[in-house]
């Protein structure tokens, strides 16, 4: 295989051919080169594959100049990230801040110096190979947290530091009836299989209703409805309900591969839901925070789940006052969790009555 193949392709537009033939000199000792000589041919270049990993771009041509190949390039989401490098006798501070606004990257003036050429391009290929380790590592560790807390950190809406805040949320929390007793008897292999798919069904559901996955632990899932962002104190609690029947909803897609592997023993959910304040934000240590909800609100979700009959939805007495009016439930008998001391009040959910 020849090292060429593994050399990074720069591609040259100008008019001139002896401009053209200058910087070929410079760069093509380390660099594969393509060359155009109108600013269209560039852009016909950029059409195919490879593309380029730079762009050397006069600005004064005939037909289309520079500016405007840089502005098509940077309108292609194929060729937005390929920075282009202008080279041109216009050496106006105005002219270069004018080709900076349209996407360049710098700005080399004509007559050229070899060395100037070779540094500029080198860390303009060393910025964009780190800007695209950083979105690779990005994309792997986005996996670990939340859609929706993923994109408010991007937007800058989750707060950096160890620091929270107090909020109104609806909390879920769903797991699996029996599932301790009946991992030892499953390879694992078969379990990490059977477990992904049923999470991958269960956070379809949860975004479908504008939930936040905050976190798997073990076979259950804990999701709020409310932060990072909220429809509203009566419609979060509304679709954290929806979320939990639809959770019951889709178990029997999943029945046939979970008894396969199971030995015959079927999938069954308890669903425990309750809505108040919580305190939501970054708690840990310097090396390791994670964002997530903490309060006697998230306690009590965990309590109902615990002690809801199999393939049931238990709602606490403040998420039934919010959702009464869409939903069919039943009043049960007080109980008693354990950590708290009151006697509860809770309903079980058996149907949707209409729209929210």
């Amino acid at each position: 295989m020849s090292t060429d193949e593994f050399k990074p392709l720069i591609l040259l537009v100008d008019d001139a051919p002896e401009n053209l033939a200058v910087l070929s000199g410079v760069l093509e000792d380390t660099y594969k080169i393509k060359v155009a000589t109108s600013g269209a041919r560039g852009l016909r270049i950029c059409e195919g594959s490879p593309l380029p990993d730079i762009i050397l771009l006069d600005v004064m041509m005939p037909e289309m100049d520079g500016l405007e190949v840089c502005r098509r390039l940077k309108s292609d989401s194929r060729t937005r990230d390929i920075p282009v490098i202008f080279v041109t006798a216009m050496s106006d501070a105005q002219d270069e801040a004018h080709g900076l606004a349209v996407g360049a990257v710098d700005y080399i003036t004509k007559p050229i110096s070899p060395a100037v050429v070779r540094q500029r391009v080198r860390v303009h290929l060393e910025l964009k190979r780190a800007r695209q380790a950083l979105e690779r590592l990005g994309r792997h560790y986005q996996s670990y947290i939340s859609v929706e807390v993923a994109s408010s950190i991007q937007r800058g809406e989750v707060p950096s530091g160890l620091i929270s805040r107090k909020r109104p949320l609806t909390v879920l929390f769903v797991d699996i009836v029996g599932f301790t007793n009946f991992t030892d008897r499953v390879h694992p292999a078969m379990m990490t299989e059977l477990l992904n798919g049923y999470f991958e069904a269960m956070s379809e559901v949860v975004s479908r209703h504008h939930g936040t996955l905050d976190k798997f632990i073990g076979d259950a899932c804990m999701v709020v409805f409310g932060d990072p962002a909220t429809q509203g104190v009566e419609q979060d609690a509304i679709s954290a309900v929806r979320a939990a029947l639809d959770m019951l909803a889709v178990v029997p897609s999943l029945q046939h591969d979970w008894m396969a592997i199971s030995g015959g023993e079927p999938l069954r959910l308890h669903i425990g839901i309750a809505s108040g304040p919580c305190i939501v934000g970054n708690f840990g240590s310097k090396r390791q925070i994670t964002y997530t909800a903490l309060g006697a609100t998230v306690n009590l979700a965990s309590r109902l789940e615990n002690v809801a009959a199999p393939d049931t939805l238990l709602i606490a007495e403040e998420t039934y006052e919010l959702v009464q009016r869409h939903f069919l439930c039943q009043p049960q008998p007080p109980i008693q969790v354990k950590g708290i001391e009151r006697l509860l009040n809770t309903h079980i959910v058996t149907d949707a009555v209409g729209d929210p």
